[in-house]
């Protein structure tokens, strides 16, 4: 560039790119430091969702009109009712009704829309998706919509239970899906945390994972939501990594609950998940003890997670043992492990110390006391976390005498692990997710079916 601007003659146009490398430059540091506030970057672009009212307000229309656009797909059809008119125009909060038809020997994957304008925050525009018959979209803004659709045979062999409400402590419901193979009774069960900077995504962007985990009939898998950091979800009381971590716990003790429905042992969990669920699926394991009713930093060094739902009868005591012998393994993946963002809003809290009680590096017990066997993944082209970080994880856990694999699949990049309807990230799936869920996999079986 210092080329180009020596051989400009004209002073003014010299200044003109001076300034626009300037604006570029200060551009890149605003993302990197977002980037750095979301716990050194766990997250990914499009979210399947919930919630997240304040990136939905409704957008100026100069005619009381906005456009809505359907997107490219194969494998089936929809229609949408009513009729959407030729130039795209629809009139300001009409609900649009879609229906899908899949093609011979395809069924639907999901409905979907996107907000045309982009989405919440650096991750970029999101999906939001229904599994139901139909799909009702409320047209606040310039939307494109359209459906996913996946080879039958690819959800044989199980069933799939969507939306199962475990809590609403704010705006939004909170909920898990579950997914039992034919016959499922008493099998051990997995446990997914979705990622997405704790401020994007819900359960559903975790299906293909869910999916690859339980077809082999070893395995009930369910995948959870929680809720958002600060104020994603419209609540009025911004949110806290503390109450996220409340979250998890509360969603695995309403599994554990209702595991026999499920086909699944509730004394039997492993634990995944992916960008900021890693981090979240390494606090479920190795913090359990910090579970308890004594708040977090409300009193001087003590930082507990009462979970968001509590079984009827049951202490915070009992919830505790429960789950610290229930959980025998975890797979955290592409996850930041420490120097987290605990999202307090309190001025004079101490946030290295709220920071230090939310990094799951700090509670890795000694295997003597109990085992926490792990399973790490990150590609060797992920631009948000860097490899150094996880090995540094992994020998924390060696150094305590814990069993743990850290596998880096060449060439994949941040987010391997996610589903969503664009063919893009379903091809990413296919090459990486699939064959690293099954090393997971294998990695479970060592902990459930041993060999004898």
């Amino acid at each position: 560039m210092k080329t180009i601007v020596k051989s400009l003659s004209d002073t003014k146009i010299s200044f003109t790119i001076m300034a626009l490398l300037v604006c570029v430059a200060m551009l890149a540091c605003l993302l990197q430091g977002s980037a750095m506030a979301q716990g050194a970057g766990a997250g990914r672009g499009a979210a399947g969702g919930r919630g997240g009212r304040a990136a939905n307000q409704l957008a100026s229309s100069m005619d009381g009109k906005f456009s809505v656009t359907v997107d490219q797909f194969t494998n089936g059809s929809i229609k949408v009712t009513p009729a959407l008119p030729e130039n795209g125009r629809v009139d300001a909060n009409t609900v649009l009704t879609i229906t899908a038809t899949p093609a011979e020997g395809y069924v639907l994957d999901s409905y979907y829309y996107r907000n045309a304008g982009g989405g919440r925050g650096m991750w970029g525009g999101m999906y939001y998706e229904s599994m139901g018959p139909e799909f009702k979209v409320t047209v606040d803004q310039n939307k494109r919509i359209g459906a996913s659709f996946i080879e039958k045979k690819a959800l044989e062999g199980f069933t799939v239970k969507n939306n199962i409400v475990y809590a609403q402590p704010g705006v939004k419901k909170l909920k898990y899906d579950v997914f039992s193979p034919n016959g499922a009774k008493n099998l051990p069960c997995i446990v997914i945390i979705h990622g997405g900077g704790w401020s994007t995504n819900c359960e559903d962007v975790m299906r293909g994972l869910a999916r690859e985990l339980c077809r082999d009939g070893k395995y009930v898998v369910c995948s959870i939501d929680y809720r958002w950091a600060q104020r994603g979800d419209g609540d009025e009381k911004p949110n806290t990594m503390a109450n996220i971590i409340e979250d998890v716990y509360g969603a695995i003790a309403h599994i554990q609950e209702h595991a026999a429905e499920y086909g699944a042992d509730p004394t039997s969990l492993a634990v995944t998940g992916d960008s900021a669920g890693g981090q979240l699926s390494a606090v479920a394991i190795n913090m359990v003890g910090q579970i308890g009713d004594g708040g977090f930093g409300v009193k001087p060094g003590v930082f507990q997670f009462k979970p968001t739902y509590m079984p009827k009868g049951k202490t915070v005591e009992q919830v505790r043992k429960e789950i610290t012998a229930a959980i025998k393994a975890a797979a955290p993946s592409y996850g930041v492990f420490e120097n987290l963002n605990a999202y307090s809003n309190d001025p004079a809290a101490d946030r290295t110390a709220l920071s230090n009680a939310v990094s799951p590096i700090n509670f890795i017990p000694d295997v003597k006391e109990r085992a926490v066997p792990q399973f790490l993944t990150r590609g060797t082209n992920d631009g948000l976390i860097r490899n150094e970080n996880v090995q540094k994880y992994a020998d924390a856990l060696k150094a305590k005498g814990q069993t743990v694999v850290y596998l880096q699949p060449e060439g994949a990049s941040h987010a391997f692990f996610d589903w969503k309807p664009d063919a893009r990230t379903k091809t990413t799936f296919v090459q990486y997710g699939i064959p690293y869920a099954a090393k997971m996999e294998e990695f479970f079986n060592t902990v459930f079916y041993p060999k004898r």
